[in-house]
């Protein structure tokens, strides 16, 4: 019986203090599960789910980059998203935002396509993984991945399928001597996208912090 009791409070645990989630590319595993006691987000690299479970799910995707969509359940959040090749990966070793994305708001965030660094190449049949970065209020990190396949034959999602919903974006520019850089970013925002320039003097001291937990989720 008491067992019992503390697997649901642990499961109320994983409810109330969860954190975000990776509908597409599907996750290696749904780490919000109230059943899951095995996973954690809070594990560095991939909330502790290993690459190579036997019913895990693979993604194919486009060989230029494809779409992502997150479920974010915080006020606010920063994301920053990274790639590694090979099967089963464990260096993160690639950046697909190399502008800071800082969210607000909870709801559903979706980005029709982030484009590969120009430094990667993919041919079809590459595998490979994205890991989800994120960090809230708490300047803690939260980790997910999703195992994908690059593939010629594949598709960005439909305008109809990525909608974003309750969440605007703003992306955050590195600084240049008191300014902002010139320079393009990796994504294609949402409609709904905030402005860099809403972005406030909070957020923008937080950046420096933020770095050294980006380059930690690239394995560096």
């Amino acid at each position: 019986m008491v067992a019992a009791a503390a697997l649901i409070l642990l499961a109320v645990a994983q409810l109330t203090t969860a954190h975000f989630g990776l509908p597409y590319p599907a996750w290696r595993y749904n780490t919000l599960n109230a059943a899951n006691t095995s996973y954690s987000q809070w594990t560095y690299p991939c909330a502790g789910v290993p690459g190579n479970l036997p019913s895990g799910n693979r993604t194919d995707w486009p060989l230029k980059g494809g779409s992502i969509k997150l479920d974010l359940h915080h006020d606010w959040t920063y994301v920053f998203i990274n790639l590694g090749l090979g099967a089963n990966v464990s260096n993160f070793n690639y950046t697909l935002t190399p502008e800071i994305w800082n969210t607000t708001g909870k709801g559903l965030l979706c980005v029709p396509e982030l484009t590969l660094p120009t430094d990667l190449s993919v041919v079809d049949g590459t595998q490979a993984s994205i890991q989800v970065v994120t960090v809230g209020e708490s300047g803690s990190a939260l980790y997910n991945c999703a195992d994908i396949t690059f593939r010629s034959s594949a598709a960005a999602l439909s305008g109809d399928e990525c909608k974003t919903e309750g969440v605007t974006l703003a992306q955050i520019q590195p600084q240049v001597n008191g300014s902002s850089a010139n320079g393009s970013s990796t994504a294609t925002p949402p409609k709904s996208a905030g402005s860099i320039a809403g972005v406030s003097n909070v957020v923008m001291s937080s950046v420096v912090g933020l770095a050294l937990v980006f380059a930690y989720g690239m394995g560096l």
